[in-house]
C-alpha cells in the first residue's frame, strides 16, 4: 500500500503536511503490569521444618543412647567372663612355669656340676626379690 491510500490524500507535498497518526493505547488502556514479587507459599513452613529436623535429631540421639547401653552391657559381660576364667588360666600358667623351672634347674645342675660352691637355683643378683620371667619362656637359648 502506498502512503496516499493510507492517509487518504493524493501525493505528499511535505512531511509537515502529513496529518499526525500516532499509536496509542487500546480503548480502556493496557492491562496493569505485574511487577511485585509474589512467591507462592508452597511446602512446609520454616517452623515445621525446624521441628521436624529437631525431632529427627532427637530420635537419632535416642537410638545412639540405646546402642551405647547395649554395647556397654556386652562389654561388661565380656569382662565378667574374662574375670571368671582368669584363675583357671593363671593356674595353668603356674603349672607350666613349675614344669619349665624344674627342667631349667636340672639343666643348670648338669652344666654347673663341676663349679665348686655353685648352688643350683640361687639368685645371682641377691636382691631379695623374686621376679617371674618377663617372657613365656625361661631360657629360650638353652632349648
Amino acid at each position: 500500500m502506498t502512503e496516499a491510500v493510507i492517509r487518504k490524500k493524493a501525493g505528499m507535498a511535505s512531511i509537515k503536511d502529513m496529518p499526525v497518526l500516532q499509536d496509542g493505547p487500546p480503548p480502556g488502556g493496557f492491562a496493569p503490569v505485574r511487577f511485585a514479587r509474589r512467591i507462592p507459599s508452597k511446602g512446609p513452613s520454616a517452623m515445621a521444618i525446624f521441628f521436624a529436623a529437631l525431632g529427627a535429631f532427637s530420635w537419632g540421639m535416642y537410638q545412639v543412647g540405646k546402642g551405647n547401653k547395649i554395647r556397654r552391657a556386652l562389654k561388661e559381660e565380656k569382662y565378667a567372663a574374662r574375670r571368671a576364667i582368669l584363675p583357671l588360666l593363671q593356674a595353668e600358667e603356674d603349672e607350666r612355669f613349675v614344669k619349665e623351672w624344674k627342667k631349667y634347674l636340672e639343666e643348670e645342675a648338669r652344666i654347673m656340676k663341676d663349679v665348686p660352691g655353685w648352688k643350683v637355683g640361687e639368685n645371682v643378683y641377691n636382691s631379695g626379690r623374686w621376679m617371674p620371667p618377663a617372657t613365656g619362656e625361661l631360657r629360650p637359648d638353652v632349648w
